[in-house]
C-alpha cells in the first residue's frame, strides 16, 4: 500500500507540473512580445550604414571604368535581393508569431476566438508582389510630373538653341541645367545634347566627357546607344583610335537593335578598325 501511495503521489505531481506548463500567463506572453520587439529593433539596425562606401571603380580605359561601374551595380543588386529575401522571411515569421500571441491572449481572456481576423503583416502591408516588375522598353520622353517647376522649359529652351545652331549658348544652357537639376530624369539626354553643342564648337575633349557622362548616367536608357556612339567617335577625333574602335564596337554588342549601330559601323570603317 505504501508503494502504491508513493506511485500515486508521483503521478499527481507530474500531472500538476504538466498543467502548469500548459497554463501560460499574461506575463509569459508579455515576455515573448518583448523578445519579439528586440528582434524587430535588430532588423531595423540592418538599414543603418556601417561606414563610407568604397566601390572599386578603377580602370585604365573608359570602357573598363564603365564595366567596373556595371559590376558594382550588379553586386549591390545581388546584395539587395538577398536582404529582401531575408526581410521577407523575418516578416513572415514575425507575423505568424504575433498571430499566435493574439490567439492565446483572446483564449486567456475568455474571448471569442472565431472573431479574430487576419493578422496584420509585420511592418505594414507590403503587398503581394515579391518580384520586380518587368522593365518596359525605355522611351526618350519623360513624364513631366517627375520634373521640377521650370525644368522642362529650361531643357526645351536649351534644345531649341542647339537646333538653331547656337552651339555656345546651347552648351552653356545645358551646363546650367545640369547644375540646377542634378539627378534629373532628363540629365542623360541633356548631357548628350551638351556634347553635341560642344562638338559643334570644336571642343572635342569636353564633348567626349559630356557623352561619357550621358552614357554612365543611364547605360541602358533610350539615349545610351547614341551617347556611346558619340563617345567612340569623339575618341577617334582625339587620336585614341584603339579606344575608339573598342567603344564603337560595343554599340553593336550592347544595343544590336539600335539605329546607332549603323553609324558606329561607318565610323569604325572610317577609322580603319579591324
Amino acid at each position: 500500500m505504501r508503494i502504491a501511495a508513493l506511485v500515486l503521489a508521483a503521478a499527481v505531481a507530474t500531472a500538476g507540473m504538466a498543467r502548469a506548463q500548459d497554463q501560460q500567463t499574461l506575463a509569459d506572453i508579455r515576455q515573448e512580445l518583448t523578445v519579439l520587439h528586440v528582434e524587430i529593433q535588430r532588423l531595423k539596425r540592418e538599414f543603418s550604414t556601417t561606414g563610407s562606401p568604397s566601390p572599386n571603380l578603377s580602370g585604365s580605359s573608359v570602357l573598363e571604368r564603365v564595366d567596373a561601374i556595371e559590376a558594382e551595380l550588379q553586386r549591390l543588386t545581388s546584395q539587395t535581393e538577398q536582404l529582401n529575401q531575408r526581410i521577407e522571411r523575418i516578416v513572415a515569421d514575425g507575423t505568424n508569431r504575433i498571430g499566435d500571441l493574439e490567439f492565446r491572449l483572446v483564449e486567456l481572456e475568455g474571448g471569442d476566438i472565431s472573431t479574430l481576423g487576419e493578422t496584420t503583416t509585420l511592418g505594414g502591408d507590403t503587398g503581394t508582389q515579391t518580384t520586380a516588375p518587368a522593365i518596359e522598353p525605355a522611351t526618350p520622353t519623360v513624364d513631366d510630373s517627375e520634373l521640377a517647376v521650370g525644368e522642362r522649359a529650361e531643357f526645351d529652351a536649351a534644345s531649341k538653341a542647339l537646333d538653331e545652331g547656337d552651339f555656345g549658348r546651347a552648351a552653356e544652357m545645358f551646363g546650367q541645367f545640369d547644375s540646377s537639376y542634378p539627378g534629373s530624369p532628363l540629365a542623360p539626354e541633356a548631357q548628350l545634347k551638351r556634347g553635341r553643342a560642344l562638338k559643334g564648337l570644336g571642343d572635342t575633349r569636353e564633348a567626349a566627357r559630356a557623352f561619357l557622362a550621358s552614357f554612365t548616367g543611364d547605360s541602358e536608357g533610350p539615349v545610351a546607344p547614341e551617347a556611346l556612339y558619340e563617345l567612340g567617335a569623339a575618341l577617334g577625333r582625339l587620336g585614341q583610335t584603339d579606344q575608339a574602335c573598342i567603344t564603337l564596337g560595343e554599340v553593336g554588342v550592347r544595343f544590336p537593335a539600335s539605329a546607332a549601330v549603323a553609324e558606329a559601323s561607318r565610323e569604325m570603317a572610317a577609322l580603319g578598325c579591324s
